[in-house]
C-alpha cells in the first residue's frame, strides 16, 4: 500500500512539472540489432515508472495468488492446530481446577498439533499421576522425552513420581544418572535431599547439604536440624561398625560441629565400646567443665559403670555445683540405679519428676519404687508416665 501511493505521488509530480519541462523534451535513441527507438527522454522517463509500477503490481498478484493456493492446500493442518490449541487452553483450566481425568484427557488430544506437545504431556502426566494412572503417565513421559529439550524435565518429573509411589530403587537410578551437582536446578536438588532421607543414605547426604545451603535450597533452620540428624546417624552407623569408620566419621566433622555437646557425647560414648573408656571420661569431663549439657550427663551415665569409683566420686562432688540442674539430677540418679542404690537414685528421680518431669523420669522413678517395694507409689507413677 505504501509502495502504491508513492508511485501515486511520483505520477502526480510528473503531471504537475511536465508543462514546465515541456519545452526541454530531450532526445533518447535506443539501437538494439535492427530496432530503433526514438522518443523524447520525459516521455522514456515517464515510460519507465509506468513499467516498474506494473511490474511491482504483478509481482503483488502472483505472491497474493501463490499463498491463496498454498492455504487453501494446508488448511486441514491449520485447523488441527487451532483444534489443539482449544484443547490445551480446556486442559490447562481443567488443571487450575483439579479435574484430573478431563485434564488428562484435553492435554493428551492436544499434544498431537500443539506447538508445545512435550508440555501437553508433562501436564498429562500430572493428570494421570494425580489419578494413580501410572501406566498411562509413564507413556505420557516416554513421548514427551523424545523432544531433546526436554529430557531433563522428563527425568526430573519421573523421579519425583517414583518418590511419592515410595519406589526408591528406581527413583535413585534415575537421581545417579542425571547426578545432581552445584549447578542443579533447585527442584532438582530438592528432591535429592528427599530421596537421601527416605533412603537413609547419610554419607550422599553429608555431601549435599553444604550445596543445599549454599543456594538456600532450605530455610537455616531446616539446615540445621538436618545437618544435625545426619551427623547423629553417621556417628552412629559407624559406631556399630567399627573403630576407624568412628575416627573417620569424627574427623568429617567440621571443626565448630566437633565443639558441640551432642556430637561429643555420641563419639565418647562410641569410642568407650571401643576399650577406650578412659579417652571417653576425660572427654566428657572436658565438655562438662566447658558446657554442662544434657547430652553430656546422659552419656556419663552411659559410659561409666559401678566399677569406675574415682569417676563417679567426681561427678558426686559436682552436686553442690549442679544441685539444681535436672540434667545433673538425672544422671546421679542413672548413677544409682547402676549400683543398685535405690534409695538414693529415688531420691534424686523424685527431683527430677518435681523439676522437669517427662516420661522417662517417670518411669525411672516407678521402677525405684517397685525395688523399694512401694507398690502404689510405683502405680501412680506409670499412671504419670501413661500421662505423657
Amino acid at each position: 500500500m505504501i509502495k502504491a501511493l508513492i508511485y501515486l505521488a511520483i505520477i502526480l509530480v510528473g503531471l504537475i512539472i511536465s508543462p514546465y519541462l515541456s519545452g526541454l523534451n530531450g532526445y533518447l535513441y535506443i539501437a538494439i540489432g535492427d530496432q530503433e527507438l526514438e522518443t523524447s527522454l520525459i516521455f522514456a522517463l515517464f515510460a519507465a515508472i509506468l513499467f516498474y509500477a506494473v511490474l511491482v503490481c504483478l509481482e503483488a498478484l502472483v505472491v497474493w495468488a501463490l499463498n491463496l493456493i498454498l492455504s487453501s492446500r494446508l488448511l486441514p493442518e491449520k485447523w488441527r492446530r487451532k483444534k489443539a490449541r482449544k484443547h490445551t487452553l480446556h486442559g490447562a483450566l481443567a488443571l487450575a481446577e483439579e479435574d484430573w481425568a478431563e485434564a488428562e484427557k484435553a492435554m493428551a488430544k492436544g499434544a498431537n498439533k500443539g506447538e508445545i506437545p512435550a508440555l501437553n504431556l508433562l501436564a498429562a502426566a500430572r493428570a494421570a499421576q494425580h489419578q494413580n494412572n501410572t501406566t498411562a503417565r509413564d507413556n505420557y513421559l516416554l513421548q514427551a522425552e523424545q523432544d531433546p529439550q526436554a529430557t531433563t524435565a522428563v527425568q526430573t518429573t519421573r523421579l519425583r513420581y517414583l518418590l511419592q509411589q515410595g519406589e526408591l530403587e528406581q527413583a535413585r537410578a534415575i537421581l545417579d544418572q542425571i547426578n545432581p551437582t552445584s549447578k542443579s536446578k533447585r527442584p532438582l536438588l530438592r528432591l535429592a535431599i528427599e530421596l537421601y532421607q527416605a533412603q537413609k543414605d547419610w554419607n550422599a547426604l553429608k555431601l549435599l547439604l553444604p550445596i543445599a545451603n549454599k543456594r538456600s535450597i532450605l530455610t537455616q533452620d531446616e539446615f540445621a536440624d538436618l545437618n544435625d540428624a545426619t551427623n547423629r546417624a553417621l556417628l552412629a552407623s559407624a559406631a556399630d561398625k567399627n573403630e576407624q569408620e568412628l575416627e573417620k566419621v569424627w574427623h568429617w566433622l567440621s571443626r565448630t560441629e566437633r565443639k558441640q555437646p551432642s556430637f561429643i557425647a555420641q563419639y565418647a560414648i562410641g569410642i568407650a565400646a571401643f576399650d577406650r573408656k578412659n579417652e571417653a571420661i576425660k572427654i566428657l569431663f572436658k565438655a562438662l567443665k566447658n558446657t554442662p549439657n544434657q547430652d553430656i550427663f546422659a552419656a556419663i551415665a552411659k559410659v561409666l559403670s559401678a566399677a569406675d569409683l574415682d569417676a563417679r566420686k567426681h561427678i558426686f562432688d559436682l552436686e553442690k555445683k549442679y544441685a539444681d540442674d535436672a540434667n545433673y539430677q538425672a544422671c546421679i540418679a542413672s548413677l544409682y540405679d547402676q549400683s543398685k542404690e535405690y534409695r538414693e537414685s529415688h531420691k534424686w528421680w523424685q527431683k527430677v519428676c518435681g523439676q522437669t518431669p517427662s516420661k522417662q523420669a517417670w518411669l525411672a522413678l516407678a521402677e525405684a519404687q517397685e525395688h523399694l517395694g512401694d507398690q502404689n507409689s510405683a502405680l501412680q507413677s506409670y499412671r504419670k508416665a501413661a500421662i505423657f
